[in-house]
């Protein structure tokens, strides 16, 4: 670890001399990759800096413990001693967490869909309520949300819901989310009181630029059509919805909540980028994909992740596990605790690859 840290601090140094040069700052798209690589490498550099004060303090302890004839002075290093060691500790677990790999898309916005399951109509309805759930949750953030699409069931439920999340760090909170939501209850329109089971799955992913994903226009078959449910006066009266064939993959993507033809085609591109580069990114790197499914679940579509119990007012994740008695504050975006659980497991089994 150690060398790694002290060939990082070589770099750095490196790198403000880079962002520093005349001929470097002319040439902006270097200048600006150099920038990107100094503030990524700065907490890592400030905090080595700190381990190495506190060794330093260490061995000035020690060394007044061993040699000094002051009896006064030795007690004095020897607490000293102790509360130093205990904070190099924490220091040194701060900086394997730092040297941890970036996920390169955490800071990026996320493209989240939501898809009733088994169930019937119980299944649209817990789908409408994760809707509700996840854009309660973004507000609490201050994440702005935009929806892409939503096809609703004639119950209040939604089949199929896809929304757009803006926001700091949104895909390093949210990207976990993905997988088989579960829901136990007893649906209102059960007579005899028996608990149902029921799904909805969730996708997150995130949100790319043109650069990191090209498509061939002679790929795509684009469809319009009516718009169907609320949508207001356009409704049913415009070609206005969209719905675009990615024909080398089968990958198809409809969007009509937009305004205009225009608006839903721009929307319903957006979303094919997402998913084409999800598929590119799990093709490029399955043995790290199923490295992460063994360690919290593969978040994929097909894994259960969650269990939501209403009768007995519980959210349990299967990946950690951990189970929580507080559905009611749950469901209405106090997610924080269950997902800063998740993603500490995760850089727990990080941790314990990179000792190894």
């Amino acid at each position: 670890m150690f060398d790694k840290l002290e060939f990082i601090e070589g770099r750095f140094r490196e790198l403000n001399d880079k962002i520093s040069d005349p001929e470097v700052i002319s040439d902006q798209k270097n200048w600006q990759k150099y920038m990107k690589e100094h503030s990524n490498l700065s907490p890592i550099v400030e905090k080595f800096k700190e381990y190495k004060k506190m060794k330093q303090e260490i061995g000035e302890a020690k060394e007044i413990i061993k040699e000094s004839s002051d009896e006064e002075m030795k007690e004095l290093a020897k607490m000293e001693l102790e509360e130093l060691e205990v904070n190099i500790e924490e220091i040194s677990m701060e900086l394997k967490k730092l040297l941890l790999p970036k996920d390169e898309n955490d800071d990026k916005n996320v493209i989240m869909e939501i898809r009733a399951g088994a169930g019937g109509d119980e299944a649209g309805l817990f789908a409408a309520e994760l809707l509700r759930l996840y854009s309660r949750y973004s507000e609490r953030r201050r994440w702005k949300i935009e929806m892409l699409n939503t096809s609703e069931t004639g119950v209040g439920g939604i089949k199929e819901a896809s929304i757009l999340i803006k926001g700091k760090g949104v895909y390093q909170r949210l990207k976990f989310e993905s997988g088989t939501h579960r829901v136990q209850r007893i649906p209102a329109t059960e007579s005899g009181g028996r608990i149902h089971t029921s799904t909805a799955t969730v996708a997150v992913l995130p949100e790319v630029d043109d650069v990191e994903v090209s498509i061939n226009q002679n790929d795509l078959r684009i469809d319009v059509y009516r718009s169907s449910g609320n949508g207001g006066q356009s409704v049913n009266t415009t070609d206005s919805a969209v719905r675009i064939t990615h024909l080398p993959t089968g990958l198809v993507v409809t969007c009509q909540d937009g305004k205009s033809q225009l608006s839903n085609k721009l929307k319903a591109m957006q979303v094919l980028k997402a998913r084409l580069y999800e598929k590119e990114v799990l093709e490029q790197h399955e043995e790290i994909a199923e490295e992460r499914k063994n360690q919290i679940g593969s978040g994929d579509r097909s894994a259960k992740i969650r269990t939501y119990n209403f009768p007995q007012g519980r959210i349990t994740d299967h990946r950690i596990p951990i189970t929580l008695y507080k559905l009611q504050s749950y469901m209405e975006g106090e997610i924080d605790e269950i997902i800063d659980a998740v993603i500490t497991n995760y850089q727990a089994e990080e941790l314990k690859q990179l000792e190894s």
